[in-house]
């Protein structure tokens, strides 16, 4: 039963990030001569990265694990718990969905750091468009089944940065899916501020690791605070594309929480960092207004990484 969950849950991790990317490749909207290629090969180095991490965690599947306990128990809850807390910040106090979810995932992992990683997954579950997710009944709904999500994927792709948002995700269009929720209409891509996007993303992630690795602050702290600097500053700097740079910035921290057992250092994360501010872009049309979107975009920039980092690594291996 244990086995059977933790594999349920592996496949939806990889679920949710390729329907995300098979989303934008079907999705109707215009995009830029040569996007289609990177979208193809962003899901290509995704699989390998995949079948590497379903090699890797194979044996934790296998294992004599005691399965479920009270801690999975409560970390439901906290999932739960801060779905519906951000919802309410976001929606009922205004404080929009990325300053809300970071403030919540900054509280968690300042004040109750046993439970933040679940209480920031719940975040991003409240980070749902009010548009699409009308209640907290819906809000609540998603946040239920994240948080079993989260229990089952324990043994895959550990310190993988968005795992917590595609779980957040997973839970957003099962919740949609089984009460028939619609999503908002898409949005055209912004291609014309790809040159500002990309950089911004860049140092968000690497800002982020350098909090959370290199200051000790933890992957959430970290986050959390590149989240509110973000979203505070952005829209003060930039009125008209404020909130987009800094869903950007906050969408980035999630790849700077990669463990340095995954993308060893700045530059790698850098490069993530990068190729979230591109996917960012590729599907702005797909899932509008579902929560956990950014997370899921840096969890298949962080694989799509590392699926080309064992690619090289192959590729040196046959011709030596």
């Amino acid at each position: 039963m244990y086995r059977s969950a933790q594999l349920a849950g592996y496949f939806a991790l990889l679920l949710t990030a390729g329907a995300l990317l098979v989303g934008s490749l079907v999705e109707p909207v215009e995009m830029p001569a040569g996007t289609t290629g990177v979208q193809v090969g962003l899901v290509v180095t995704a699989a390998v990265a995949g079948l590497v991490e379903h090699r890797r965690s194979l044996g934790a599947f296998e294992s004599d694990q005691p399965g479920f306990d009270r801690s999975d128990a409560i970390d439901g809850f906290a999932v739960v718990v801060g779905a519906l807390a951000t919802y309410a910040l976001s929606v009922y106090a205004g404080l929009g969905p990325v300053l809300a979810s970071a403030l919540v995932g900054l509280f968690a992992g300042l004040a109750v750091a046993n439970v933040g990683a679940p209480v920031y997954c719940g975040s991003f579950v409240g980070m749902a468009s009010p548009g699409v997710f009308g209640s907290l009944e819906y809000v609540a709904l998603a946040g239920i089944v994240s948080g079993v999500a989260f229990a089952a994927t324990s043994e895959s792709f550990g310190g993988v940065g968005g795992k917590l948002g595609t779980l957040a995700l997973f839970g957003c269009l099962t919740a949609g899916a089984l009460v028939g929720l619609e999503y908002a209409d898409p949005g055209a891509p912004e291609w014309e501020f790809l040159s500002l996007i990309v950089p911004v993303a860049a140092a968000g992630a690497v800002a982020t690791v350098v909090l959370s690795v290199r200051l000790e602050w933890g992957g959430v702290v970290g986050s959390g605070v590149v989240g509110v600097v973000a979203g505070i500053a952005f829209p003060l700097a930039f009125p008209d594309l404020g909130s987009t740079l800094a869903a950007v910035a906050f969408c980035a921290s999630f790849v700077g929480m990669s463990s340095v057992d995954r993308l060893a250092d700045e530059w790698q994360v850098a490069v993530a960092g990068a190729l979230s501010g591109l996917v960012f872009l590729a599907v702005t049309p797909v899932f509008e207004g579902a929560g956990g979107k950014l997370g899921t975009i840096a969890f298949v920039s962080c694989i799509a990484v590392l699926g080309a980092l064992e690619v090289r690594e192959a590729a040196v291996e046959y011709v030596r």
